[in-house]
Order: structure tokens, then C-alpha cells, then sequence
């Protein structure tokens, strides 16, 4: 009696160590998974969740763990033993979800469907009647034809390199094998009525959630060089935008001028340039890309490309605009580019002004703004677009902005928009003020109305012109 008892006590304690490990190991999984928050670490978590729930059924199904739980657990067991044994399948076919593409996604999900219909209906019938093997049978087969064809497509590598991704096939054959002997093994001493080891099943279902492990770890390191070279790649990005960026305000003699630049992310759709001709006359573009990030970068950079060709015509706006929408329309795909374009002659005390589907040119004179809207298509819209002119008169103490929408539709914790009512009343109230001071507390405003909590949701460009 005495030698059964401690016979007893060890295989307890084997089971106990063994569901403390599992569980353990699947908590701190799905730990992982909660802090990472990406899509390459949900592999992690379906795993972190099979081996909780193996874990657990390891632990509630020892007497000694069973009697140490309180009294209200203890009821719930034989609905834990049932909810586990049901809906085990439906989660282990999520994990290898995450290593499958092609046709073998299709096929999965259709086993997660089957499965997690047959566990709730199997838990029903449990609720209703008390009987935990009313579906157990259904839910064993299809877990059965899931792990031979799982087993099939891994074992051969034309199959494996075509359904599945694997960092290292080796080590996911032989603990899917391991794991399909062990099944086998278990199922068939089931059915002739031979003794059989809970360690031995554990011992199998270890080594087929390393394999797992080691595949998850790979795949998220190749995330991570990934994620490693698109950040060096995108600085790499940054630096050359920055480049073809002017490197400073112009030096003129009757104009003053401050830029704002203030990019969404590394690189940015917004683009300005400065087109000097002599110190009295100067031309000034915006340029806003739609979309954002590397797409629109890329466009950005093609404009300063054709700027070169425009360079001639800088004392007319109009065809400025048009060279650079000829330029860019065979370039543009399902882009747009609203640009601006300002030329200014302190000499002759005149502006031109053209747009093409860009915000309005503000421009301000004795504490009054005024929005003038010269507008065309945008670039991209059609070939051989025109854009119609406006001529101004240039006083000393007059006020030209030039921006991007990024400025205006700033918005606030409630969506609301900064607008173009808040962004004249700044202006118009700062007016004693220098450009650059001015840019400086339109970008507080913006600021103070965009709480941290609130990204920025566009590229935000800014040019203060001042006529002196």
C-alpha cells in the first residue's frame, strides 16, 4: 500500500511539474505577444494559448491540485476538462494558420470552422446533459485528418516550400513527427485497452511546441532585421530629401523670407523650392503630393527634377505650372499634386500668382488678410492643363503665406479641424511681429490645438514672405 501510495505521489508530481511548465511557458507567451502588439508575434500568442490550456488540464486533472483549489473551482472542473479537450483543435490549427499560405489557408480556416463548431455544440451538450464525449468523437476526427495532412505537407518539400513558411524545416518535421507517433501511439493504446504514460503524451506535445518556438523566434528575428533595414533605409531616404531641400532662406535685399518644413514621418510628399533670378526678383513654389511616405517622396523628388526645365519661364507662374504638370503627367499614376507658385518684383512693386488645385495664397496688407484663389487642375488631371494668373501690386510691409494643407487640417482630440478662420486670426494678430517669429507661433497654435495624444496626420510646409 505504501509503495502505491508514493507510485501515486510521483506521477502527481510529475504531472504537476509537467502542467506548471506548460503553463508557465504558455503564459509568458502570450505576455509577449500582448507587449509586441504586431502581426509577426501572433504565432506567439496561439502557442502561448495551446500550452496554457494543455497546462491547465495537466494540473486540474491532478487529485492533490484539484483538492488545493477552492470549492467554486472545483465545480467548474469537469466544464474546464471539456471546454479544453473541445476547443484545443480550432486553436492549434490558429497557430499553424500563421505559418501557411497558398491553399493550405483555406484549409485550415475550414478547420477551425468545423472544430469550433463541433466544440461549441460539444460544450452545449455538457451543459444540457453532462455528457463530455456526446461529440468527442467528431472532434478527434477532424483534429485526425488536420494532423495527417499537416503531416504529409511538411514531410514532403515540395509541399512544405509551396504551403507552408518555415524558417528551418528540419526541426518543424521532426517535432510534428514526434508529435504524430506519440498521437498514434496514445490513440491506439486507447483503443486496445493498453496502459499508457501522461508524460510520454506531454514529452511529445514539448517537443512539437519547440519546434513551433524555434520557428515563431526565427520568424520574428527576420522581422526585426527587417524592420532594422527599412529604418536604415528610410533615414538613408530622409537625409537625401533633405538634400534636395533648399538649404536655407534666400538672401535678398527687399524680401525676407522664413520656412517652415515639418515632415509627417521620415519623408514627406510636401516639396518648396526657391527660384532666384536677381536679388529684386525671386520665385516661390509649394508643392503637395497626395499620399504620404515613400510614394509621395519619390514624386517630391521628381519635381525638383523638372524645376530645370522650368527655370527660364520663373517670371511667369502660369507657364511654370504648366512645364511641370507636362513633366510630371507621364510620371504620375494614381497620384495627384496640388502646387503653388508665387513670383515676386520688388523692383516693378509686382506678384504673380498661379495655383493648381493648391490652399489659397494669403496675402496680408495694413492688418488686413487677404485669400486670393488663382486655381487650374491638379498635376496629373489631364496633359496640357492651363492655369489662369493673378496680378498684384507690391507694397513695402506686405505679407505673403504660402503652405500645404497639412497647416489647416491639423485637427484636435474632437476631429476638429484648425481651419482657415483660426490660421488668418493668427496672422492677422501676430502681424507686428518678423516671419520667422510668426511661423513660430502659427506652429504653436498648431501645437497647442493637436494635443500629444494626437498624431500628426499630414506634412506641414510654411513660407513667410516678407516685402520690406
Amino acid at each position: 500500500m505504501q509503495e502505491q501510495l508514493l507510485g501515486m505521489l510521483r506521477d502527481q508530481l510529475v504531472t504537476i511539474v509537467s502542467g506548471t511548465i506548460f503553463l508557465f511557458v504558455g503564459l509568458a507567451a502570450c505576455c509577449l505577444a500582448a507587449v509586441r502588439r504586431q502581426s509577426g508575434v501572433r504565432l506567439f500568442l496561439w502557442l502561448g494559448i495551446w500550452s496554457a490550456m494543455y497546462g491547465a488540464e495537466l494540473l486540474i486533472e491532478c487529485p492533490a491540485v484539484a483538492a488545493a483549489l477552492p470549492h467554486w473551482i472545483q465545480i467548474g472542473i469537469p466544464f474546464l476538462r471539456t471546454s479544453f479537450e473541445y476547443l484545443l483543435a480550432p486553436v492549434v490549427a490558429l497557430a499553424w494558420l500563421e505559418l501557411s499560405v497558398g491553399k493550405m489557408r483555406p484549409f485550415l480556416y475550414a478547420v477551425i470552422l468545423v472544430s469550433l463548431a463541433i466544440g461549441i455544440a460539444g460544450i452545449g451538450f455538457f451543459v444540457v446533459t453532462g455528457s463530455r464525449d456526446q461529440l468527442i468523437l467528431y472532434n478527434n476526427l477532424v483534429a485526425a485528418v488536420a494532423l495527417v495532412v499537416l503531416v504529409v505537407v511538411v514531410s514532403v518539400p515540395r509541399l512544405s516550400r509551396k504551403f507552408l513558411v518555415l524558417p528551418n524545416r528540419s526541426v518543424m518535421v521532426v517535432g510534428t513527427l514526434v508529435f504524430a507517433v506519440e498521437a498514434l501511439h496514445f490513440n491506439l493504446s486507447q483503443a486496445f485497452h493498453y496502459p499508457t504514460w501522461r508524460s510520454t503524451g506531454s514529452l511529445g506535445l514539448a517537443v512539437f511546441l519547440f519546434a513551433f518556438g524555434y520557428s515563431a523566434v526565427q520568424i520574428a528575428l527576420q522581422s526585426e532585421r527587417r524592420l532594422l533595414s527599412i529604418e536604415s533605409e528610410l533615414a538613408i531616404a530622409h537625409d537625401i530629401q533633405t538634400s534636395i531641400l533648399p538649404s536655407g532662406s534666400p538672401e535678398l535685399e527687399r524680401i525676407r523670407v522664413a520656412t517652415t518644413y515639418r515632415p509627417m514621418t521620415d519623408v514627406a510628399g510636401d516639396f518648396y523650392e526657391f527660384i532666384p533670378v536677381d536679388p529684386n526678383r525671386i520665385g516661390f513654389l509649394v508643392a503637395d503630393v497626395t499620399g504620404h511616405g515613400i510614394p509621395a517622396a519619390l514624386i517630391a523628388a521628381m519635381i525638383k527634377v523638372a524645376i530645370q526645365s522650368v527655370v527660364p519661364f520663373a517670371h511667369d507662374p502660369r507657364e511654370v505650372l504648366r512645364g511641370l504638370n507636362r513633366v510630371l503627367f507621364a510620371q504620375l499614376r494614381t497620384q495627384l499634386v496640388s502646387a503653388a507658385y508665387l513670383w515676386l518684383d520688388t523692383e516693378n512693386h509686382t506678384a504673380l500668382y498661379s495655383a493648381a488645385g493648391h490652399p489659397p495664397l494669403l496675402h496680408c496688407r495694413d492688418g488686413k488678410v487677404e485669400r486670393i484663389e488663382s486655381n487650374g487642375l491638379l498635376f496629373g488631371v489631364l496633359s496640357d492643363s492651363d492655369y489662369p494668373l493673378c496680378e498684384l501690386t507690391v507694397l513695402p510691409g506686405d505679407r505673403f503665406l504660402l503652405y500645404t494643407d497639412g497647416v489647416t487640417e491639423a485637427e484636435n482630440a474632437l476631429g476638429q479641424a484648425f481651419g482657415d478662420h483660426k490660421f488668418e486670426e493668427v496672422v492677422q494678430r501676430d502681424r507686428s511681429v518678423g516671419p520667422s517669429e510668426l511661423s513660430e507661433k502659427l506652429l504653436a497654435e498648431i501645437r497647442q490645438w493637436q494635443p500629444a495624444s494626437v498624431t500628426q496626420r499630414d506634412d506641414i510646409t510654411l513660407i513667410v514672405i516678407e516685402v520690406i
